[in-house]
Parts: structure tokens; sequence; C-alpha cells
């Protein structure tokens, strides 16, 4: 009987940068004329069907005149298609279109886009580069910065993924203008929990600027798009693999992507997260965290932006209640929430424990407290 032991250690830089502006296809091409991604590589461009004619179609064609080859795999819009199905049906298109271990993949679209397309980058050839051209404000707030790329599956959202570093971001702020009002406000749930979980100077900008951020004031939405990629940096480059301090970003996540997923994504990735936040307050009060009056200021802002605050009637109490138990951050069977501390802050329970167990009893108090609409 013999050992050997083999010696892997690795030093990276998986560094990149943003680049929030406006008309940024022609800064794109740029970048990859300049070395972004190595020479010669056949880009795979990954959308939706809402995207595709907007802006993927424009972006390749932009990428093929300034001399690069590749082509678009899309999928059916809508968080439904978040699935291993979908990402192994592009996946056989890409192989059968010649795709190899030379290419380099283009997410262009909102969230859905970016968690699937930076996961099958991740995978594809063993792993090829990506860039991510974000087209909403949710894939701002929440996809462009951390490198978490995941699927659903029918029983969990987000549990099949990887980690995995984009070689560059773009949010395209023209994009913002384009989309549907529902879906401007969707994104800002995300924009909402950043200043709720760490930046009470940012709630107050938002209470005082969310009409100019709702009408696309390009100074609002600027500040807006750099602020909430700030704080995202700011907790995800202490905890990158989401071991402690990271787990604050689920704020209002445990209840909502329960919902969401009940509504059968009738509601909205950030229309759920937003019912999720006000339950997560809610919490927080019943705890003593919060007060009624800080807990009244989120519902507020939440509301003026556009979004939802109460569970819908058509979503059953007690199936809510026993969904939650699908979440991430359940151990040994147990709930665990993540509770604000006022507005800015996030209690932390223990030294780098940032959620709490709570029973199902109380879980559900709060759940069936919550009016209906």
């Amino acid at each position: 009987m013999s050992t050997f032991y083999v010696e892997l250690k690795r030093v990276a830089d998986d560094s990149y940068e943003i680049e929030v502006g406006r008309a940024l296809a022609g800064k794109l091409a740029d970048d990859l004329k300049n070395g972004l991604i190595p020479s010669g590589q056949r880009f795979a461009l990954i959308t939706d069907s809402n995207v595709e004619e907007l802006y993927a179609c424009p972006i390749r064609d932009r990428l093929r005149e300034a001399g690069f080859d590749g082509e678009i795999f899309s999928f059916p819009a809508g968080e439904q298609s978040k699935t291993r199905e979908t990402k192994a049906e592009l996946e056989d298109r890409m192989l059968e279109a010649g795709y190899r271990r030379d290419c380099f993949v283009l997410a262009v679209g909102g969230g859905v886009v970016s968690d699937l397309a930076g996961f099958l980058a991740g995978t594809y050839g063993r792993g090829v580069p990506f860039i991510n051209y974000a087209t909403t404000l949710l894939a701002a707030a929440d996809a462009s910065v951390g490198g978490k790329t995941a699927v659903d599956t029918p029983l969990a959202t987000n549990l099949i993924g990887l980690f995995n570093q984009p070689k560059k971001v773009y949010i395209d702020l023209d994009c913002w203008e384009t989309l549907p009002g529902r879906q401007f406000s969707s994104g800002l749930a995300e924009t909402v929990k950043h200043a709720c979980l760490a930046d009470r100077t940012f709630f107050d900008y938002l209470e005082t600027q969310m009409k100019k951020i709702l009408n696309h004031d390009p100074e609002a939405c600027g500040f807006t798009a750099r602020r909430n990629c700030e704080i995202k940096y700011g907790i995800v480059m202490k905890d990158e693999r989401e071991s402690g301090l990271r787990e604050v970003l689920n704020l209002g996540h445990t209840v909502g992507r329960a919902i969401e997923t009940l509504s059968g994504y009738r509601l909205l990735h950030g229309e759920a997260v937003s019912i999720g936040l006000t339950a997560a307050y809610a919490l927080s009060v019943h705890l003593g965290y919060t007060t009624e009056d800080e807990a009244g200021r989120v519902r507020a802002l939440l509301e003026k932006a556009g979004l939802p605050v109460r569970i819908p009637a058509y979503i059953d109490r007690e199936a809510l209640i026993r969904k939650l138990y699908t979440d991430k951050k359940v151990r040994n069977g147990q709930l665990r929430f993540v509770v604000p501390e006022g507005i800015g802050r996030i209690a932390e329970f223990r030294p780098g424990v940032f959620a709490q167990e709570i029973s199902e009893e109380t879980a559900g108090r709060i759940i069936r407290g919550m009016e209906g609409q």
C-alpha cells in the first residue's frame, strides 16, 4: 500500500470591471478588440425571447461588424425557463453548431439570463469565459456582482449551480428605458433590499428620489446602479463563497422565493422579494429588532416603487409555510431567517452568523398575519 500526494495550490485573480453607461455595445466591441477575451474565440450570445430582438440582435450585428464570429442562442423568457433542461438544450445547440473550448459566452439580458448563462459557461468545455451585458435593473442590482450562478428545480430554487466570475459586466442604462414599468419596479426590490441591509443613507436617498428613478432620470439611475454594485461588492469581497456574511443578501428571500414559486411565477422575482422583505420586517418587529415605524417606512418605500407588500389571496398560507423548508438557509431541518436590525443593518446573532433559527410556529404567525390582496 502506498500514498501519492497531489499538491494543487492555486492563486487566481478573478477581478473584473463593471462598466455603467449608455449605448455600451460599441464599448464591448472595443474591449474585445483590445484583448478582453483571447483573440479568435467565437461568441455564443445567450439571451431570452424578450431581449433577443431588442438588444441581442443589434449587439450580435455590432460584434460581427467588428470582425467577431458568433451567433445567438435564445430560450423562452421567464423564471420558469431557468432549469437544468434549458441549460442542457442550449449546450446541445452549441455543440451542434460546432462550439468547443475556444469560445466564450456573452449573456445579454436580465437575472435569469445571467444566472443560466454563467452556469453554462462554468461547465461548458469544463469552463469557458463569459461576459455579462445586463439589460435590466434587477440584473444590475442582483446578478452583476458575486458570481453566483444557478438553475431552479421543482423542489428548490438556486440550489444547483456554481460560483463563476465574469470577465466583465456592462450595465447599459439605455436598456432600462425600454423596460415595462412592472419589470423596472421589480428590479427596485433588490435595490431597496440593499439599502435595508447596509446603507440607511441610501434608503433615505431612495425615499426622496424614487420618482426620479421611476422616470429614468439619468443621474438618479446612474447613482442607483453604482450604489447597488458598491453595496453588494462590499459584502461579496469579504465572503465570496457564502460562508457567513454573504448570507445577508438573502434578506427577504426566504419568504420571497417560496411565494415566487407558489405563484407559478405570476409574480416577478422582485415582486416576490418585496413581499418577502415585508415579512422579514414583520418578523424583526416581532423579535424586537425593528420598530413599527421603521417597518412602515420600508413598506411605504416598496409601495412607492410600485411593488406589492401583501401575500396574494391565491397563495395558500399553509402551503407557503411548508415551502419555506426548501430554502437554502435551512440547516438540520430548521428554518433560518436573515433579520434586519432597523434600516441599514442586519442582526448578527453570533460572530459571523447572520441568520437566526425561527420556529415554524413563529414563521406561521407572521405569514398568517400578513393581509392578502
